[in-house]
């Protein structure tokens, strides 16, 4: 059976209706199209301050520590017992801030004898710039641009026993000033990398409205079953993060997911199946202009032996919507063997599929106030296990990092806290090597793909790892904290596409690196939330140009100083809590 978007009928018809009503009419009466007699809110994946306060909050002991953090968004109401989820105050430091009393009208209203409830969500107004190039990542619908961009989300959260309905729609204006992309310097298309993820977005400022972080649910339980728009997290990263983080735009799926811990005699067990579609950016010349289709799992075990310790995987599937059979498997495709030679070869590549996989690793001190994470991943298949045992980096790349809070003497509540974390998405000689590749093995970048061309992405952003294809990071952030208050600085190597660099550009002097260095810091006032970052780029070889200096017409030596490029990149997000 073949799916029409991913969405219930009704709603497929309505959204072919005449031209003149409006998405954003459409949006507007999503919540009296839907049955109210249809539980499980969420703190959405990126929400500035909020999000990590939780995670932070699990390091001090405050929250259920068998909560692995590995599949987000989370559900803090069912996994940590909180009823307001957007005031963890409490948990980290003493609150005055939620007096009902100060508010202009109910946040919270009760009907059907305590049975449901609608609720407002938070108004989140997010703003970014870059002053030179596009920069950052990490920031849902917003997009790589030049200038200025903002985006606005609020809606309603409203349920009735086991059905809930999340409205929480997205504004998006982007002004989008024109900069030097590869084709302008070079005079060329852009790199054949097979992907689509424009460097630049159409050539004029435009807006958008989309569904954002909104869900319907059937929440029994531990567990939930629902059509979302979500973003979600996948895997224990904080800075980066392989198959799923929030560098994309949300997309529409079906899904399956635990809300809370699976508690069982042998320990607790996390998890979330999704079947979603993953739109082409419209901007990419070449591109096939079908839609893909993404089966994608995750889960996570929690040993009752070990305490804090989470082990877990990742795997996901790509095909594009015309490619898709009738059987179970074409819609399933996770569930099917992890050794190429089990299923053949040839009976796999015909498919015109691509997978990637990732396990894990989470271990949590809460004594010690710390955790230390890993995850290592494949983007291609082994053939056999044999292959497995002689390659297992084939085709990989991983990312290690650490999170520590350290007491600070005579001031309590307050820390200073530790991040740092590596990034390597760059192929390795295994996967570089010509003779495998001719054999059997078609294989390439991450995130890259010479049948499903569209890559892994969706509207033109990776899912995966915001550095994208081929490229290194190094990220270290060292902050004061104090309740959901914080001062940070921070420093970041960025190489770009490393794939790329070697298999073309071939000069050691024209390696694109960006240094970044920043300040951040989150802030609280009453029912406010204010989180400010400002960074400070210096870029080595844009868009892996070698410009050297010439001074006092001086011919350069091999390792002359270069003119480097310099950008600013600024973000701010004001949060109002109901």
């Amino acid at each position: 059976m073949r799916t029409e978007n991913l969405m219930p009928r009704s709603l497929y018809k309505i959204l072919k209706m005449k031209k003149n009503i409006t998405y954003f009419k459409l949006l507007l009466i999503l919540p009296l199209l839907l049955p109210l007699h249809l539980a499980a809110q969420t703190i959405p994946v990126g929400m500035p301050v909020l999000e990590s306060a939780y995670r932070r909050a699990q390091l001090l002991g405050k929250i259920n520590p068998h909560v692995s953090f590995t599949s987000r968004p989370l559900f803090p109401s069912q996994a940590f017992g909180i009823k307001n989820i957007f005031y963890p105050d409490s948990l980290l430091a003493p609150s005055h801030v939620h007096n009902k009393k100060s508010l202009p009208f109910p946040a919270s209203l009760h009907f059907a004898k305590g049975n449901g409830n609608v609720q407002l969500l938070p108004v989140i107004w997010q703003n970014q710039y870059n002053s030179i190039h596009p920069a950052g990542y990490n920031d849902g619908a917003m997009v790589p641009a030049k200038g200025y961009q903002s985006l606005l989300s609020a809606g309603v959260y409203v349920r009735y026993k086991f059905i809930s309905i999340q409205f929480a729609p997205q504004w998006l204006y982007v002004e989008n000033k024109p900069f030097p992309t590869f084709y302008q310097i070079y005079h060329k298309s852009t790199p054949p990398e097979n992907i689509d993820l424009p460097e630049r977005f159409g050539d004029s400022t435009f807006q958008k409205i989309n569904w954002g972080n909104s869900s319907i649910r059937f929440t029994y339980g531990p567990v939930s079953l629902g059509l979302s728009n979500e973003n979600m997290w996948w895997g224990p990263g904080i800075h980066n993060s392989l198959l799923m983080t929030n560098n994309a735009p949300g997309f529409m799926h079906l899904t399956l997911n635990t809300v809370k811990p699976i508690r069982t005699p042998i320990g607790s067990f996390e998890g979330q199946l999704i079947g979603g579609k993953l739109e082409p950016s419209g901007y990419t010349k070449g591109q096939p202009g079908d839609w893909v289709y993404l089966n994608a799992l995750t889960g996570t075990w929690q040993p009752k032996w070990v305490p804090g310790l989470f082990l877990g995987f990742v795997r996901s599937f790509m095909i594009y919507h015309k490619d898709m059979g009738p059987k179970v498997y074409d819609y399933l495709p996770v569930f099917g063997s992890l050794l190429k030679a089990a299923v053949g070869n040839k009976a796999t590549d015909a498919r015109r599929q691509d997978q990637l996989i990732s396990v894990f690793m989470r271990w949590l001190w809460v004594k010690a106030k710390g955790e230390v994470y890993v995850e290592f991943g494949r983007e291609d298949h082994a053939w056999n296990l044999r292959d497995l045992i002689l390659e297992p980096n084939h085709s990989a790349a991983w990312i290690i990092g650490v999170n520590k809070l350290f007491s600070l003497p005579g001031r309590k509540g307050e820390y200073l806290q530790i991040n740092a974390e590596v990034t390597n998405l760059a192929s390795n000689s295994t996967t570089n090597n010509r003779d495998r590749g001719n054999n059997f093995f078609g294989t390439g970048t991450w995130y890259t793909h010479s049948d499903v061309r569209q890559g892994y992405t969706n509207r033109g952003q990776v899912l995966g790892a915001g550095i994208g294809p081929g490229s290194n990071s190094q990220w270290v952030k060292v902050a004061w904290v104090k309740g959901l208050r914080s001062i940070g600085l921070e420093f970041e190597r960025y190489v770009h596409n490393n794939d790329y660099f070697v298999s073309k550009i071939k000069d050691a002097r024209r390696n694109w690196v960006d240094l970044t260095f920043g300040v951040s810091g989150n802030w609280q006032w009453d029912h406010w939330l204010l989180n400010v970052q400002a960074q400070y780029i210096h870029e080595l070889n844009y868009e892996w140009v070698y410009r050297p200096a010439y001074i006092f017409n001086y011919q350069p030596t091999y390792w002359s100083p270069t003119k480097d490029t310099y950008n600013i990149h600024a973000r701010m997000a004001i949060i109002y809590r109901f």
